[in-house]
């Protein structure tokens, strides 16, 4: 007996030495453990890890949150999961986190095939030594502050299975080296910034399960994606691809392509997709008739065609699917009534005691005759499907014979009387003209248009690019505008329409003849100059058109009869007209004062419009005196500055013995720095909620600043903070828009930031922000976050 208890005691022994976990780990593995801990900052999550931790065997170290998984001596797996789980996120790492040495002491983990690190606060660029963990097949990154492109180094992970960096700051194009990984199966960078269109080596990933880019900044159309044919999970949400619809595998079980560009109708292979599950194509700009085939697909379970332009008569005997839950038609141009299969969801609607009410379906905004006022009256849709260019069936019928002729005369009457009241106007208007004319002294002289600018102006192909954006935001082309133009706009500058005056001249709200509202400016020209002398001030004029500055639409000249120099110069600008910023923070009304996240996004605002007026135009423009009463407010809250510094202004007011402006604008000393201190005087506004009207003040709300910022707890801090808003904001992203205030603050001019730093740290405490809101869901909760702005109009340069 006791020798068989020797074998028995001998083959545990073998057995036990054969479990991967029952080996101590290597001591160099256990030192880079407690260095990422370190480095890390010891946050809470690991605060189980000692020097003395047994990382490999069992012990009671291991949470939900944080552990690690080993074979044999070596680490295989190593997760920390910071933020989440309904705690907010954990404070940014320290100035002195360095994420290149980070992935240095991860690269002494060799074996490491699974790497989870979210919610950690990671910033800085995802460094190349990523490649040295060649073994990783599963990495996830996720809620952390990573910013720049994706690393080249990425492409040499030959065993990567899936890649997630969702919730970052990752900017650049999606790089074409992503066909290069072999068995990629998962790809999600959902959340980010990147940009541009699809590499076409992204369509021929055959491992390629899942891929997730939802809210980021692509365009353009998709490459055919049916050669990825194991991909069932596609989610390309809140970009702006298209207009194409893409082909896509038959293997498909989600597709969401919502908030973006694609325009035309639905392929009817969809019809086709029997694994489909979900399909959420809402808010696009669809048109044509809704495929009620896709109510009835075996597998579909949820269906969003809303915010589109789907036409069609629906009726009750449509047929739905036996898994369908989710049904949203709303927002668009259908007819008829909803099918009998769907009625029992409807919301606002009764279910019958015996039939399915486990759908939930949602009409609103079409023409269906429902019996409620959800819906617009059947000649709505009808108006509107003609507007869009879907002309119903019997209109597009070749007319033919006596019909033909009939149509071809009616047709010819109208363009007649057209012709008629054309000549009609013009005789009218010309008439007018010739009597205001008369009416006024007899030495001016208007120029409607001038050829000497057109080849100069849009031969700067970054003016062009600036262009294009602007007009899909509904600002028209630069342009030259008649005085007769101006005259009518503004009832022949009527004394009700001037809205104030200065030393320059006096600025006039109009409204031109298509309905566009805009304001006039005035400006005595006191030098005898041709309009030939203005040309480099047109020039700079004319490119001073972007998101978050009130944009130049124009300019017109009057000039002298007697010599042909310029009396007069007009410059029209858009108008805004929702107020200035201290109307919705200091001098706000209750509900109508910004919450925390709009201060930020609006903030971002001003600094991207001065980025703009110091680099995106040549010569830029600085010291231009920034006030938080020019800064104005759209009709969606998107912040624009008001008043700049145009080196025309001064040269207007030279005369023969004086001078304007003692340097030229872009040759100011420390000009660029004068502009961040004035915004930094904005910036104190917007957090404490308190009008700053002198120097004075701005001096004692600094110490006070200094002072909360280095008080020990948060309660200084918020005691700061605009009470309206301090409930509905993170502590961290306060801080972090504190310190860049008063660093804009700083007494030498030296020590204050650039307009990039400032961005940065505005968009780092916006984001801080919103990982904040996503767990509290604050009262305070914004309509508009930077992160619900629209993509395609959040880039602004």
């Amino acid at each position: 007996m006791g020798g068989k208890n020797l074998v028995v005691l001998f083959l545990v022994s073998v057995v036990m030495a054969m479990v991967p976990g029952s080996t101590q780990l290597q001591a160099s593995q256990t030192w880079s453990l407690l260095k990422i801990q370190q480095m890390l900052g010891y946050p809470a999550v690991l605060g189980h890890w000692h020097n003395y931790t047994d990382f490999c065997y069992g012990g009671d170290y291991k949470t939900t949150s944080a552990f690690v998984e080993c074979y044999g001596d070596s680490v295989t797996q190593l997760h920390i999961i910071g933020g989440g789980g309904g705690s907010p996120p954990p404070p940014p790492l320290p100035k002195t986190f360095s994420i290149d040495s980070f992935f240095t002491t991860l690269s002494r983990l060799p074996d490491l095939r699974v790497l989870t690190l979210t919610g950690l606060g990671l910033w800085g660029p995802l460094p190349g030594k990523v490649s040295r963990l060649a073994a990783l097949e599963i990495v996830n990154v996720s809620g952390n502050y990573l910013y720049g492109e994706l690393p080249l180094a990425l492409s040499r992970l030959g065993n990567l299975q899936t890649f997630i960096a969702d919730d970052n700051m990752l900017s650049g194009e999606l790089p074409a080296w992503l066909g290069r990984l072999p068995v990629l199966a998962v790809l999600s960078l959902r959340n980010n910034s990147l940009e541009g269109t699809f590499p076409g080596s992204v369509s021929d990933m055959a491992s390629l399960r899942s891929l997730s880019l939802a809210s980021n900044n692509l365009s353009g159309n998709l490459p055919d994606m049916s050669g990825a044919k194991n991909l069932q999970v596609i989610d390309l949400a809140n970009n702006s691809l298209g207009p194409e619809f893409p082909r896509l595998g038959r293997k498909v079980a989600s597709v969401v392509l919502a908030g973006n560009r694609f325009s035309d109708g639905l392929p009817p292979e969809l019809a086709s997709f029997y694994l489909l599950e979900r399909l959420d194509v809402s808010r696009n700009r669809f048109v044509g008739p809704f495929m009620p085939a896709l109510l009835s697909l075996p597998s579909i379970e949820y269906l969003s065609v809303a915010g589109n332009r789907f036409t069609g008569m629906l009726s009750g005997n449509m047929s739905c699917g036996d898994n369908l839950k989710f049904v949203d038609v709303s927002s668009n141009l259908l007819t008829g009534s909803l099918p009998t299969c769907l009625a029992a969801g409807a919301v606002g609607k009764a279910a019958d005691s015996d039939s399915d009410s486990s759908k939930t379906v949602l009409f609103s905004a079409n023409c269906l005759a429902t019996g409620d006022d959800t819906q617009h009256p059947s000649p709505f849709c009808k108006n509107q499907a003609i507007a869009v260019g879907i002309v119903p069936d019997q209109a597009r019928r070749k007319p033919s014979g006596a019909r033909s002729g009939l149509i071809a005369g009616v047709v010819a009457a109208a363009i007649a009387a057209a012709v008629l009241a054309g000549v009609a106007v013009f005789l009218a208007v010309r008439k007018a003209s010739m009597r205001r004319a008369q009416a006024r002294p007899p030495r001016r002289l208007v120029e409607h248009a001038s050829s000497a600018y057109p080849s100069k102006l849009f031969a700067d192909a970054r003016y062009i690019s600036q262009t294009v954006k602007l007009g899909a935001l509904g600002i028209p082309a630069y342009r030259s505008f008649s005085l007769v133009e101006l005259e009518a706009a503004t009832n022949d500058f009527e004394v009700s329409n001037m809205m104030g005056q200065d030393s320059h001249g006096q600025m006039y709200r109009g409204r031109l003849s298509n309905g566009t509202p805009v304001t006039i400016r005035s400006l005595k020209v006191k030098r005898s100059q041709t309009s030939q002398s203005f040309n480099r001030h047109i020039e700079m004029i004319s490119k001073l058109r972007h998101r978050h500055l009130v944009s130049a639409l124009g300019h017109c000249f009057e000039y002298n009869l007697d010599d042909s120099t310029v009396t007069q110069l007009y410059l029209v600008f858009e108008y805004v007209q929702n107020g200035n910023l201290r109307g919705r923070i200091s001098q706000g009304t209750e509900g109508r004062k910004l919450t925390w996240v709009q201060r930020i996004s609006t903030a971002i605002g001003v600094a991207k419009g001065i980025q703009f007026l110091h680099g995106g135009i040549i010569p830029g423009l600085f010291a231009n005196n920034l006030k938080i009463t020019n800064i104005l407010l759209d009709q969606n809250l998107v912040a624009k500055i008001g008043s700049y510094n145009i080196p025309i202004l001064s040269e207007t007011m030279k005369s023969e013995g004086g001078s304007g402006n003692k340097y030229p604008s872009d040759s100011v000393p420390n000009g660029d720095k004068l502009d961040i201190f004035d915004f930094g005087v904005i910036l104190l506004e917007v957090i404490s909620g308190r009008p700053i009207t002198s120097i004075y003040e701005v001096e004692i709300m600094k110490e006070q600043l200094q002072s909360a910022l280095t008080a020990e707890g948060t309660a200084k801090r918020r005691s700061f903070v605009d009470p309206a808003v301090s409930k509905g904001c993170s502590d961290e992203s306060v801080k972090t828009v504190m310190e860049i205030c008063l660093r804009c603050l700083a007494k030498e001019a030296v020590q204050r930031p650039s307009v990039e730093d400032v961005l940065w740290n505005l968009q780092f405490a916006a984001q801080v922000q919103d990982d904040w809101r996503g767990d509290s869901r604050s009262s305070e909760e914004s309509p508009l976050s930077p992160s619900q702005i629209p993509r395609d109009l959040e880039d602004d340069q």
